[in-house]
């Protein structure tokens, strides 16, 4: 069977209208990014940088946009998965590019598990384990769901809503310096090269950027016919995960700009409880959960698309085996416990150090492989944007190298 017959039969529900499939896609790639390490990274570089963070994160959403809309714009047009553009641009680095996605996506879920667990602890206080196991139950029912496509965008947008609702009443409890945050959003008093990076990681990095590109592939939204629509998209998810992390931002930092000192070994419970005393804990427990399975079901459904092609065998077992690798990462969380906060700062940055791979290939696509999109004329002025991007995703990800082998020691 060919890659494209593959990619034909891969459909696990029937395509939908382009609206509400390019929704889905959407948010699927957003409460991807947004899982416990994205919350976890906001807490600690907020405690770390103060006001000072806005910048940062206003440099990698910049950056974050260019490079989802290179790659969903790639992705989109040819119709094909990555890895098997990357395969057709050179034989043999779609497999590469499969594994180190499939090994960063399980690396994550373990602590995907881990944030499911510390959201049902705080929301009802559950045992850490019982709580990881039960979540876990959740998301292996929606992909043994009769149609598992649909359930999972259903709950992706709803558990979405709920994310950025509570944390919005967090920011506004917490009274940030919004003042002092818009100033140095463009004139900081700190720039952190390792914190631009592995926000950038956190959002981009890893399988996250693939996660709704190859969703709306396999809801049939593709070709350049809807260029406009995959555009919008892939803009959209970006400005949802950069509201909420903004919302935390500002949820954290009008706790810690009145000197109050985290928890250092869970500085985002802590904020929360800072902010609004019991019912704060028991907001962050429901939004780190809902962040938390939501990353479960996105890592898991993306990391074995970047399989299905490769095999008949794990197109037919698709469904089977995300349920798999859901398993696997419980019980990796059962083996290893909870992922400390250092090992899901360092998961982002080494996202953001992966990221350059998969790009670079994408763009060689875009630039020298019209063949493989259709013939279709790639604009000038996007290919010089991701390309800006990828270099500077290269400088970042060489200037975090040194900070990464500190952090880790």
């Amino acid at each position: 069977m060919t890659d494209r017959s593959l990619q034909d039969h891969a459909e696990t529900t029937p395509a939908r209208p382009g609206r509400a499939a390019l929704v889905g896609a959407m948010f699927l790639m957003a409460t991807s990014a947004i899982g416990p390490g994205f919350i976890t990274q906001t807490t600690v570089f907020t405690a770390r940088l103060g006001a000072a963070l806005a910048f940062a994160i206003l440099v990698s959403v910049l950056v974050d946009i260019a490079i989802q809309m290179n790659v969903w714009r790639v992705v989109g047009v040819a119709g094909r998965r990555a890895q098997d553009l990357a395969n057709g641009v050179l034989p043999g680095s779609g497999y590469a590019l499969a594994g180190l996605d499939v090994f960063g996506g399980l690396v994550f879920n373990i602590g995907n598990v881990a944030g499911c667990a510390l959201g049902l602890n705080a929301l009802f206080g559950l045992d850490f384990k019982i709580g990881g196991v039960l979540s876990a139950l959740v998301a292996v029912a929606v992909f043994l769901s009769r149609r598992a496509g649909v359930a999972m965008d259903r709950i992706v947008i709803v558990l979405g809503f709920v994310m950025i609702a509570m944390t919005l009443y967090v920011a506004v409890v917490s009274g940030p310096p919004v003042g002092d945050a818009l100033r140095q959003t463009v004139l900081p008093e700190q720039v952190d090269f390792l914190v631009i990076t592995t926000l950038i990681g956190g959002t981009v990095g890893g399988y996250i950027v693939y996660a709704g590109a190859h969703r709306m592939i396999e809801s049939g939204l593709t070709g350049p016919e809807h260029v406009r629509g995959i555009t919008r998209a892939s803009i959209s998810g970006i400005l949802i995960t950069a509201l909420m992390r903004v919302l935390l931002f500002l949820a954290v930092l009008g706790v810690v700009a009145g000197g109050v000192k985290l928890a250092a070994a869970n500085p985002a419970p802590s904020a929360f409880q800072h902010a609004a005393g019991e019912v704060g804990l028991r907001v962050f427990g429901l939004i780190m959960w809902s962040a938390a399975i939501t990353s479960v079901i996105g890592a898991s459904y993306t990391s074995v698309s970047f399989c299905v092609s490769f095999s008949p065998w794990i197109l037919k077992y698709r469904n089977y085996l995300v349920v798999a690798f859901i398993a696997v990462s419980t019980v990796l969380f059962l083996t290893l416990g909870k992922a400390p906060v250092t090992l899901l700062i360092l998961a982002g940055a080494l996202n953001g150090l992966i990221l350059p791979f998969g790009l670079g290939l994408l763009l060689w696509v875009a630039a020298r492989r019209r063949d493989l999109m259709g013939n279709y004329r790639y604009p000038a002025w996007l290919l010089a944007v991701g390309a800006a991007a990828w270099l500077l995703s290269i400088y970042l990800g060489w200037n975090s190298l040194t900070a990464i082998a500190e952090l880790w020691n």
